[in-house]
């Protein structure tokens, strides 16, 4: 089921699998030291987290990313105000990990056409946790004088370690846009979207790009978040609420379900 709500009367209602849960991830979309809505809202991630607690008093809850740019992960955080976040909500079973630090295992392409990739690397970490939620902001860019819409699935991208999927740049996933990046996204959501019970995505603000740059852009109010338990439908009324036209990657992945 996919919810939309008013961004200001926003309150979260968790998917059945993190009720009572013992340990929740959730991918934040922050992998920039620029703001929302070039990244997730701090309202929005505020009241996942809250509503996370109200169903799963006791879960540890791992808020897990890895950034894309030189400045550090503690960096990224502190300028984007997670960590004065999780200060002022003081709850010692909420945590911040580095996706790039952590042990990775490969986890298969369940696709029945893999892209590229017959497994991809990512933390051994998702597979341990009851319940694993994607909260993203929704951007537009352009690759290749085509609309790349980046929300729930695109997001998963920043759980990809660079040490592997790096390319010139050590401090990018490289190889992830080659030979195209809406061909490895339906890879990344055959790996790992499928293993996700929800998602989160924040159109209080849509973000626009003039080009390919994910964190240079425009901000255009919209006022609305979309909740659900299937991060492609998700990314669909996301999409449909933003007026945006629908990237290719998101009819492959519909056309292979």
């Amino acid at each position: 089921m996919t919810v939309v709500a008013d961004s200001a009367g926003f309150q979260y209602a968790p998917p059945k699998a993190a009720r009572g849960a013992r340990r929740i991830i959730v991918k934040p979309n922050l992998g920039y030291p620029t703001p929302a809505p070039a990244t997730v809202g701090l309202a929005a991630l505020r009241e996942v987290l809250v509503g996370l607690r109200r169903v799963a008093p006791r879960a540890e809850i791992i808020l897990l990313e890895g950034v894309c740019v030189k400045v550090s992960f503690a960096e990224v955080m502190a300028r984007l105000g997670v960590t004065q976040l999780l200060a002022e909500l003081d709850d010692p079973a909420i945590r911040l990990l580095d996706a790039d630090t952590l042990p990775s295992k490969p986890y298969p392409n369940r696709s029945p056409a893999p892209e590229r990739f017959a497994e991809m690397r990512a933390p051994a970490l998702l597979e341990e946790a009851d319940c694993r939620l994607s909260v993203a902001a929704f951007k537009r860019t352009t690759l290749k004088e085509r609309p790349l819409l980046s929300a729930s699935i695109k997001n998963l991208y920043g759980l990809f370690p660079r040490a592997v999927y790096r390319a010139r740049s050590p401090h990018a996933r490289g190889q992830l846009h080659v030979p195209d990046v809406q061909r490895i996204l339906v890879d990344a959501y055959f790996t790992l979207g499928l293993l996700f019970e929800g998602a989160v995505v924040d159109v209080t603000r849509k973000f626009v790009s003039r080009d390919w740059q994910p964190d240079v852009g425009a901000a255009v109010p919209v006022g609305k978040i979309v909740a659900g338990d299937d991060l492609l439908a998700v990314d669909l009324r996301a999409a449909e609420l933003a007026g945006e036209p629908l990237s290719d990657y998101f009819q492959t992945i519909a056309a292979r379900r």
